[in-house]
């Protein structure tokens, strides 16, 4: 027997055809006997259960793709959402500081309002715009000169206390001498008991001082010293320092008095230029002593 017999004797059975369509037919009642009467329904979940992990594990590499994408995708988005953050927190930031700065100017200038009117005062208000760079001169200029009727001589103070005088004028812009200025002398008594005395700058900008007062002076920390008015330049009764320090030593005939002032002079922008105070009558000459006038007499004859 040939190959060729061998093969038909092994290739015996039905013809594709028939297989096809018995095949069908078998398909087709399946699929009416499970529609029908659901006998094939825990075939099909078994069959499931063992299909499922071929499933995944098919899938698998595109599930992981798309997570990656995903992940750089989230991870960029991320990024620049929080880059965005960061720059609207440092607008925010800007804008909160402005707004507190001009909240603070804002209720500056309502108490120099409410000062002026309370106590009657009358002048105008003025904004600090420079300030001298001599950390020696503790001058500034604002932004008030000739042309707003400011004079040389005017007392300039913020809503605490006296800040300053004016000492040189020009057209839109005045200098300003502070209290604080080095051997600046204002005239101040002592609020508690009306002592008189003179306050001297130091050169600094936190710093008074009361010179030539006795060792037995009845003063004390924490009094308050205020204009006395008697030079006709500082209206009376404005708040000028507070005694800090005290320092009495019998060996020495003065006692060594430190005072802070009370007006903002290294503080504030908005300030308040007082009119000037009305002039005093000219100090009478002294009448020459008897003495001496006759001696002249004598020396004529």
């Amino acid at each position: 027997m040939d190959s060729t017999q061998t093969f038909q004797v092994f290739n015996r059975g039905p013809s594709p055809a028939a297989r096809l369509v018995f095949f069908a037919v078998l398909s087709v009642l399946l699929m009416f006997v499970d529609a029908r009467f659901r006998y094939l329904e825990s075939t099909r979940s078994a069959l499931s259960v063992l299909v499922s992990p071929i499933q995944r594990l098919a899938t698998l590499p595109l599930t992981l793709m798309q997570q990656a994408g995903d992940f750089f995708v989230t991870q960029g988005s991320l990024l620049e959402e929080k880059k965005a953050l960061q720059r609207q927190h440092g607008l925010d930031a800007v804008q909160l500081v402005q707004q507190h700065s001009l909240l603070q100017e804002n209720l500056q200038l309502r108490n120099l309002l409410a000062l002026q009117q309370r106590n009657q005062f009358t002048g105008q208000f003025a904004e600090i715009v420079y300030a001298e760079r001599d950390v020696f001169r503790r001058k500034v200029l604002i932004n008030k000169g000739s042309t707003a009727n400011i004079q040389a001589g005017q007392v300039v103070m913020d809503d605490k206390g006296i800040v300053g005088q004016v000492t040189r004028v020009f057209p839109w812009l005045s200098e300003v001498t502070l209290i604080t200025e080095k051997d600046h002398a204002v005239p101040v008594q002592v609020l508690r008991n009306g002592l008189r005395s003179v306050a001297f700058g130091a050169g600094d900008t936190s710093q008074l001082a009361l010179r030539y007062m006795a060792v037995s002076t009845d003063i004390q920390n924490g009094d308050i010293l205020v204009t006395s008015g008697i030079d006709g330049i500082y209206p009376p009764g404005i708040p000028v320092a507070k005694v800090e320090k005290i320092e009495r030593d019998a060996a020495y005939p003065f006692a060594r008095i430190a005072c802070l002032p009370v007006g903002g002079v290294d503080k504030y922008r908005q300030l308040l230029v007082l009119s000037a105070v009305p002039k005093l009558p000219e100090r009478p000459e002294a009448e020459p002593l008897p003495g001496k006038l006759k001696s002249k007499k004598s020396g004529v004859h």
